[in-house]
């Protein structure tokens, strides 16, 4: 058999199954609240999978692998800045979201929000979901292109096709099962990916110190042939490296409850019991899958050298087609491609439970309309960000766009949020009005920051945000407190 063939009987049996596994458990949503957040009664270790599943998505196994690919020792300050916002999530704001989200009888991220702080709750609620709904749709269509890549390199298909392929999965266990569907498939993906991480670069290891024709025998070898660059950790570092390193570590910020796809999994789980299971999982496999995707990517480098490959993104894929059979390579590179799927379908439903909600029902919205609207929202939104996908293949102005939005997503949305949901957990006299302030100077400034270049000319966004952010929530509460207490 031929090892596209084989390749793609794996592909198919797992696609098949996923999309099954996701129609079965959307049998049992009945309400709108089990379809936007799983009737807040799920497990703490589906909770944690899919967390992770949607938190790390392609850029474990194809980004993060690339960039260590490319810069040898210095992505290991990027893995320090994840895996820390990671524990800091899981560790200390996972048990009191999930508490505060059955305290005020959460439905959505923005819900949160606005009854925390209700004096100025429509207004929050207005704000925050159309800002997550527009930039989290074109994150949606920068997905299925990701896809379209992937299934373009394992089986040479048009990039449209790809896309086509990936919005058919995962639309229609979306649209039927909402939330809950895409918790629950998400544990299926996580699965995958971590064992790919795991079993890739175990196998990796074997094939360099027993192959003849590998660049390098190990590791160690590997990067010293490839450079300095490659070995320079902070010691001796110039200044472009030791602004990766800000950059790296920048990363912990958008884990600080910032993300709305996944402080929503932290505000599903059944119970603070539940919430200490999550974190051990969410824990151990945030450690386990950063080792594994580093290792990948320094293996990449003894294999083929460090400038053999045209897309550096692509260091996954090609090291597992070099070192296993194909079936097996295929059945370890679908990590990537659920990866993806696990993002995609949580942005989605994240995108359409706040538009529908939030923004299309009111007060005399029963029970049974809000279903209909979330999945009606959820078909259009996927429809719409499927189109944004394939313009952006045939625009070069359209792709810059979509993948600027999706960077302005961890800065913007990530920073900005991270500080209103740190301060609405641990500042009493945080309020509504200093929320309203920080969203829109939050995103306004990631913005400006990002288009004028200063993202790459001075400092990352994904800091300057975060810091922006919490000066204004600080500044403008101070304010509207002393006017209240006058």
């Amino acid at each position: 058999m031929l090892p596209q063939t084989q390749m793609l009987i794996v592909m198919i049996v797992y696609m098949v199954f996923l999309i099954s596994w996701g129609i079965y458990q959307g049998m049992k949503v009945k309400s709108s609240t089990d379809f936007s957040i799983g009737g807040r009664v799920l497990p703490g270790w589906a909770s944690a999978l899919s967390e992770r599943a949607t938190g790390e998505s392609a850029w474990a196994l194809l980004g993060f692998p690339g960039a260590a690919y490319a810069t040898g020792l210095m992505e290991i300050w990027t893995a320090i800045g994840c895996v820390f916002g990671v524990l800091f999530a899981w560790i200390v704001l996972a048990w009191r979201l999930q508490k505060e989200a059955q305290r005020y009888d959460v439905q959505t991220f923005t819900d949160y929000l606005a009854k925390r702080h209700a004096s100025s709750g429509d207004t929050i609620r207005l704000l925050s979901s159309l800002t997550i709904v527009f930039f989290f749709f074109f994150y949606v269509g920068a997905q299925f292109v990701a896809g379209g890549k992937t299934l373009f390199t394992m089986f040479h298909l048009r990039p449209e096709y790809g896309m086509l392929i990936t919005a058919a999965i995962i639309i229609p266990y979306t649209i039927f099962g909402g939330f809950r569907s895409v918790v629950y498939t998400d544990v299926v993906q996580a699965l995958i990916m971590i064992t790919t991480l795991i079993i890739g670069p175990i196998v990796g290891f074997i094939y360099i110190k027993t192959h003849p024709g590998v660049y390098a025998h190990s590791i160690t070898a590997a990067l010293k042939m490839a450079g300095p660059s490659y070995t320079a950790i902070a010691q001796g570092a110039n200044g472009f490296q030791w602004g990766l390193i800000i950059s790296g570590l920048s990363w912990m910020f958008g884990y600080f409850g910032g993300m709305p796809q996944l402080t929503t999994r932290f505000m599903s789980i059944k119970d603070h019991k539940n919430a200490k299971i999550g974190r051990n999982i969410g824990v151990t496999w945030t450690i386990i899958a950063y080792i594994g995707a580093l290792s990948i990517g320094w293996i990449g480098i003894a294999i083929f050298g460090p400038h053999a490959l045209g897309d550096r993104e692509y260091v996954m894929p090609k090291v597992l087609l070099h070192i296993f059979p194909p079936s097996l390579a295929a059945l370890l590179i679908t990590g990537a491609i659920a990866a993806m799927i696990s993002t995609a379908d949580s942005l989605l439903i994240l995108s359409s439970t706040e538009l529908a909600e939030n923004i299309l029902s009111n007060k005399k919205t029963d029970k049974r309309q809000k279903l209909r609207l979330a999945r009606i929202s959820t078909a259009v939104l996927a429809v719409i960000a499927l189109g944004v996908a394939f313009l952006s293949q045939r625009s070069n102005l359209i792709s810059n766009f979509v993948f600027d939005l999706v960077s302005y997503v961890w800065a913007g949305i990530g920073g900005t949020f991270s500080v209103i949901v740190l301060l609405s957990l641990f500042w009493k006299k945080f309020n509504g009005p200093a929320t309203i302030a920080t969203i829109i100077i939050g995103i306004t400034f990631t913005i400006i920051w990002i288009s004028t270049g200063m993202n790459q000319k001075l400092i990352t966004a994904r800091i300057m945000t975060f810091l922006v952010a919490l000066i204004t929530a600080v500044v403008v509460t101070l304010i509207t407190d002393k006017k209240s207490a006058a």
